[in-house]
């Protein structure tokens, strides 16, 4: 006899998906054959329908997402949804070792505004130097101003992160950004009981030997879940289009329209964006990341013959 229940997808390695069904069970499908057909077909935090006979379980259909953290593909390759159903995405960086620069920032940012999704701003390492508190206060002014929520904190004193936790512990979550920020470390000093090693959380690039084919949510024991994958350790701009750049700068959209309905906000006569620049509407380093990041984009985006 078979039976159908409903529930979400937990991880992900080669064939076999865990999905935790609304009931509180745990089990092992497969893909009912046509969901192989669609690339991207289930990734962890999907909702799906499951049916069973006997102890054999198949997943016999996705439900719609609300959101879904993409990378877009190397050299026109098809955009890869990494999680679905994401409520929050938190960019972490570290104040010092290694210290993040604004355009470090920026490319994170960017990457997850590319996605459709507004992140916040995690500032880790707080108590290791001087440097990483006088680097603070530049940091949460500038990001503040333009709209990103900033959470500064430390997992080895402990600053900062009851703010962190009640983030986390609400829904599903995912902490984007390079190795070596702390994101093992922030979650463990969360949730000793995780016992992640340094590096664990995304530490694996999805490429070349180190290959991982298991994505999974890490469910924390105040009941959110974290998000990791691979791919969310690198912050490359793969094939974000050019002219869609600017639209991942919310201060942007603040500016008077420009004379050009297509205008790329670095020469154009009568741009509504250089002209808040120069009036100090936009903030400098602002721009001069997103001319970087327009540049890169436009490199990126050339015919490689």
């Amino acid at each position: 006899m078979t039976s159908t229940s409903v529930g979400a997808v937990h991880e992900t390695r080669g064939g076999v998906y865990t999905v935790r069904l609304d009931d509180g069970r745990r089990v092992d499908a497969s893909l009912r054959g046509r969901l192989k057909q669609s690339p991207g077909h289930v990734v962890i935090g999907d909702r799906v329908a499951v049916a069973n006979e006997g102890e054999t379980w198949t997943i016999e259909s996705v439900e719609e997402r609300s959101t879904g953290l993409m990378r877009r593909g190397r050299s026109g390759a098809a955009p890869k949804v990494l999680a679905a159903n994401l409520d929050r995405v938190f960019a972490v960086v570290a104040l010092t070792a290694p210290a993040a620069t604004t355009e470090l920032i920026d490319r994170l940012l960017v990457l997850i505004e590319s996605s459709g999704m507004h992140p916040m701003l995690v500032l880790n390492k707080l108590d290791l130097d001087a440097g990483a508190r006088a680097a603070l206060g530049p940091l949460t002014e500038l990001y503040e101003s333009v709209g990103y929520h900033t959470l500064p904190v430390s997992a080895k004193s402990g600053e900062g992160l009851e703010a962190l936790r009640t983030e986390l512990c609400r829904g599903t979550s995912a902490l984007i950004g390079p190795s070596g920020v702390g994101k093992s470390s922030l979650l463990n000093a969360l949730d000793p009981a995780l016992a992640l090693r340094t590096g664990e959380l995304s530490g694996k690039s999805g490429t070349g030997r180190h290959t991982t084919v298991s994505s999974r949510l890490i469910g924390l024991s105040c009941g959110g879940f974290v998000a990791d994958t691979p791919g969310f350790g690198d912050v490359a701009l793969w094939g974000v289009a050019p002219e869609d750049i600017s639209g991942c700068f919310p201060e942007f959209g603040n500016a008077e329209p420009c004379r050009f309905r297509v205008c790329t906000h670095l020469h154009e006569p009568d741009c509504g964006v250089r002209a808040a620049l120069t009036e100090g509407r936009i903030r400098e380093e602002r721009y001069r990341s997103y001319k970087k990041l327009y540049e890169e984009a436009v490199e990126a985006a050339a015919p490689n013959y």
